[in-house]
């Protein structure tokens, strides 16, 4: 069976860590999301695949290619205008000919039982699928009405749980008569067309879709920042533990931790996994790099830092004697010496984080920065939690930084210098 990937929207919950690439293509645990995805497929023997692309598109083509390094055959289709997911769908409409067809959103990570289990849904009855899966929040997600196994409505983002918790996790199986119905499908009040209105509408005509349930544990929707820290400590705990680089006398390690060729660890440093550290990244001496940290490819990690559930991107730079924890720093990011970034408040409460100018409830106690890629830190700089600087920002020595930063903007502390002799104060 061919399938079909839907990669090609801008990820703006996400910023400032989509301002410079799709957000399937963030890095966790040595690999983009879309990798892990297609690996997913792969071992579910679904070997040929489109993938839906727009946003920052080149980026998507040049790393995967036509997909032979993964033994997978790849090709492309281009979403000129974010259209919506129906839209997004009817383009594979060549690809896929005459054949039922795999949908997956590109945004989730998945296990690969998940794959397997809608493939054999689907030969078992023969009918159109959809996967659903039980949420804690139903009000964030299309919910899925089922009469037995059967789809009979979907309601978006609900007020009440009186509807119940099944959400539609973004994983389909279409039959061919879904590019007539796309076809037919109004617009929404976004302007878009949305492939649960088109099921509804299949479902209206008495077309049978069938459902599937998963494991919350087996899947997730990467849609807000603080959600990468969960996929990367999903995509950690998967992780072999392989050591192929350098790790000098009187390194420890503990538990699951993944070395690549050509990193680095210093005299007196502490991994306590599970941990990735990429190629070319050089840890110490005399660091602590906590569970579910990611450092990508040449990240330097210097003298005495303590690094906890983060994901660090390509090229950062943390200065000696910082502590970084529950945050996720973009590439080439410079932190200067003695550089924190606080994670917790002092009332313990839930960490907030402005999205699309909105303060929304992060669900986590422990949550640092989100930051882009490109950004200058001064000595002694101090971030509190839920903080977001945006790309290529400046942030002052001795600045503590309580509001968000805009990109290409810099943040500087003033103190009174009082000079005078001693003996009148």
């Amino acid at each position: 069976m061919k399938a079909v990937i839907l990669a090609a929207g801008k990820g703006t919950r996400l910023q400032p860590l989509t301002s410079t690439r799709p957000k399937h293509m963030i890095p966790l645990g040595g690999s983009p999301l879309l990798e892990h995805l297609l690996i997913a497929l792969k071992e579910s023997d679904v070997k040929d695949i489109l993938i839906v692309t727009g946003y920052r598109e080149t980026q998507v083509r040049t790393y995967f290619s036509d997909g032979a390094q993964w033994e997978l055959n790849l090709e492309y289709s281009h979403q000129e205008k974010l259209l919506g997911s129906g839209h997004a769908i009817g383009l594979a409409k060549d690809y896929v000919g005459n054949d039922d067809f795999l949908v997956v959103y590109g945004d989730l990570v998945v296990d690969t039982s998940i794959i397997r289990s809608i493939l054999r849904k689907h030969d078992q009855g023969g009918f159109p699928v959809l996967c659903v899966v039980p949420v804690t929040n139903p009000q964030q997600y299309g919910i899925v009405l089922l009469k037995d196994d059967r789809v009979i409505d979907i309601i978006e983002k609900p007020t009440s749980n009186d509807v119940g918790n099944l959400a539609n996790a973004g994983i389909y199986i279409f039959p061919p008569e879904v590019f007539t119905e796309i076809q037919r499908t109004p617009e929404s009040p976004r302007g878009e067309i949305e492939i649960t209105d088109t099921i509804k509408q299949m479902v209206r005509q008495n077309m049978e879709y069938t459902s599937n349930r998963i494991r919350p544990t087996d899947w997730m929707d990467v849609g807000r920042p603080w959600d990468l820290l969960e996929a990367n400590r999903r995509v950690l705990e998967r992780c072999s533990p392989v050591i192929l680089g350098d790790v000098e006398e009187g390194v420890y390690l503990n538990g699951r931790v993944h070395v690549e060729v050509g990193a680095k660890l210093r005299s007196g440093t502490y991994v306590e996994g599970p941990v990735f550290i990429g190629s070319g990244s050089d840890v110490g001496p005399n660091c602590y790099l906590r569970p579910f940290t990611s450092l990508e490819r040449n990240v330097r990690i210097g003298n005495g830092c303590e690094v906890k559930n983060s994901l660090i991107l390509d090229g950062t730079h943390i200065g000696h004697l910082s502590y970084v924890g529950d945050s996720i720093v973009g590439a080439n990011c410079n932190f200067g010496a003695g550089s924190m970034i606080a994670n917790l408040r002092l009332d313990k409460a839930n960490v907030r984080v402005r999205i699309k100018g909105e303060a929304m409830d992060s669900g986590r106690r422990k949550l640092g920065v989100i930051m882009g890629d490109d950004v200058e830190i001064g000595i002694g700089a101090k971030l509190m939690p839920g903080v977001k600087i945006g790309t290529s920002a400046w942030i002052g020595p001795n600045t503590t930084v309580y509001e968000d930063v805009p990109p290409e903007t810099f943040v500087m502390q003033k103190q009174e210098i009082i000079h005078g002799h001693r003996k009148r104060l």
